[in-house]
């Protein structure tokens, strides 16, 4: 319904104070407050009732309005029964963002004007646009013979000849009606998705491209499950779907817009079902990642890795090869900005994504994939088959077919970066493959090492595989004594030294400023420093030998002298 409509109705006493050019927005449903922020309540085109009772003085009415007007809300109506006339200071800031503003006769209940929105509302969404919505309900929520979002997508097709695909953060199919999105398209819709939600702009999000425009709607959680709303966009925006529609919403009524929203809330319930397929595996990856970490009998990770294989990698007989993978996603915090992002159940979700082939289609492409999360990292233990020799015969010996580092961010690189920003990074290690419980060990710190090379590279998105680690961890053991002593007194004995006399901590300084790959932030606040004090030390550092700590060859040789000490 619009707002000229609810002023033409005498009944409910309303009063227009400004907004006079806006009385053509659509009103989707209303919502009473008093609170002082309910932005976490409105998602867009409501009527917001209000018997200012969170307004304790003049300046108290910009930050609500401006919230509002965020928040994208039709109208404000404000109850007389509480001031009397509705304060200037409110008019005001109303007028300055064009947000239409109401006054309810005190003789009017907010409950009057409550029921009549919900009931037009309710009445303009019935007809053959309810009937599709509960037709799409219907086959989403009946089990397997619902057919998965494709049905939907189909439905949309038919019924609204609308072309769509869900797609995942990294640019992957995950359903589609009709013809495959073309990869490459694929990609960079996600990319300027990811974009356009890190800036804070609501959905949709409108693309031009190759003479088509698409529009980009997020999918999000949908509350079932136990993960409470998330506080910082940067906790979902890595792991969340989005579904692409090949046309420009810009232009659509907001009967078309209520009806994508409900697609992408159906859509939403199979990412449900994925996610809870995925807890077996998660939870296998953990206790066989906590059996290695805490030095179990291998014979006892061994057997726990003969349960794991059927689930991964279902008809196989014996236990496959293994390979280890490590990621993690940091992002910088400024001081004083609060809990800092959780960043290991976002690399957890990340990773089971990014270990999936890119050109498969479908929701259930990750079944061979067990990732957990310890800390800051998520930890993939993947199962890798055996094939034949190309040149041998059928019996003859088999090798294990095993990711590469560089080969897992090739197609996802570019969409990533934009997701996270100026203020993230994606760091990931490959371990070699191993055939034993005995190897799992070494190929999980094999991974981490690998994983911190990549975090001393440039760039936002960036791996390294084992063999990188060949030239320098892998081969410590096999330096000459007096090389590695030559080596780290050269760069440590100064530091040593000084923190004798001024007791000024600059080697532990140095181990954590590299264990937090360079990131200031973070290195102050797990050393309780104050970023100016951690940025004195390392600037003695970096005097007192000679080096620069902003590049990748003197961080490695501080990583490896402290290795060696």
């Amino acid at each position: 319904m619009r707002l000229r409509a609810l002023l033409e109705n005498d009944a409910l006493g309303l009063r227009l104070l400004g907004g006079e050019d806006e009385l053509d927005r659509t009103v989707r449903g209303v919502m009473t407050t008093d609170l002082k922020d309910p932005s976490r309540y409105l998602s867009g085109g409501e009527l917001v009732l209000t018997g200012l009772a969170w307004r304790a003085d003049p300046t108290d009415a910009e930050p609500f309005v401006r919230i509002l007007a965020s928040a994208g809300v039709a109208a404000l109506a404000a109850g007389e029964a509480e001031l009397g006339d509705i304060p200037d200071d409110l008019v005001q800031a109303c007028s300055r963002h064009r947000l239409p503003l109401f006054a309810v006769n005190e003789s009017v209940a907010f409950a009057t004007i409550t029921e009549h929105v919900v009931r037009q509302v309710s009445g303009e969404r019935a007809g053959d646009l309810a009937a599709v919505v509960d037709r799409h309900r219907r086959l989403m929520t009946s089990g397997p013979a619902g057919g998965g979002p494709e049905v939907v997508l189909d439905l949309l097709g038919s019924d609204l000849d609308l072309r769509a695909w869900v797609l995942s953060p990294t640019g992957r199919q995950i359903a589609g009606a009709g013809e495959p999105l073309d990869s490459g398209l694929a990609a960079t819709l996600a990319g300027e998705h990811l974009a356009a939600t890190r800036t804070g702009r609501r959905g949709p999000h409108r693309l031009s491209l190759a003479g088509a425009t698409y529009s980009l709607f997020p999918i999000r959680n949908t509350g079932r499950g136990p993960a409470p709303a998330s506080r910082d966009v940067r906790e979902t925006v890595l792991s969340d779907w989005l579904l692409a529609v090949e046309a420009d919403a810009g232009d659509w009524p907001a009967a078309r817009l209520d009806l994508l929203q409900g697609v992408t809330q159906l859509i939403a319930v199979e990412r449900d079902r994925r996610d809870a397929a995925r807890t077996v595996r998660r939870r296998l990856a953990q206790e066989v990642l906590e059996l290695v970490q805490t030095g179990a009998a291998p014979a006892e990770i061994a057997a726990r890795l003969r349960v794991a294989a059927p689930v991964l990698l279902p008809g196989l007989g014996t236990a496959p090869h293994w390979q280890v993978v490590v990621a993690r996603v940091d992002w910088e915090q400024e001081a004083g900005q609060g809990t800092p992002v959780d960043g290991g159940p976002v690399a957890q979700a990340l990773l089971e994504e990014i270990l999936v082939d890119p050109a498969t289609v479908g929701a259930e492409s990750a079944d061979r994939i067990a990732v957990a999360h310890s800390g800051d990292e998520a930890i993939a233990l993947v199962p890798l088959a055996a094939a034949p020799l190309p040149d041998s015969e059928d019996e003859g010996p088999a090798i294990a077919l095993g990711l590469h580092a560089d080969a897992l961010l090739a197609a996802v690189r570019a969409p990533l970066s934009s997701g996270l920003a100026d203020d993230g990074r994606l760091t990931l290690g490959v371990s070699a493959a191993v055939h034993s419980a005995e190897g799992l060990r070494g190929a999980l710190e094999e991974a981490r090492h690998a994983r911190r090379v990549a975090a001393a590279r440039p760039g936002r998105v960036c791996a390294a595989g084992h063999h990188e680690l060949a030239s320098h961890v892998l081969l410590l053991p096999f330096v000459p004594d007096d090389v590695r002593r030559a080596f780290t007194a050269r760069l440590l004995d100064p530091l040593r030294d000084y923190d004798r006399r001024h007791r000024a901590e600059l080697i532990p300084t140095l181990e954590a400023f590299l264990d937090c790959d360079g990131s200031w932030t973070r290195c102050a606040t797990r050393l309780h420093l104050h970023v100016n004090t951690l940025r004195y030390r390392v600037g003695r550092i970096e005097q007192l030998t000679g080096r620069d700590l902003s590049r990748l060859e003197d961080k490695l040789d501080f990583f490896l002298a402290l290795r060696m000490s």
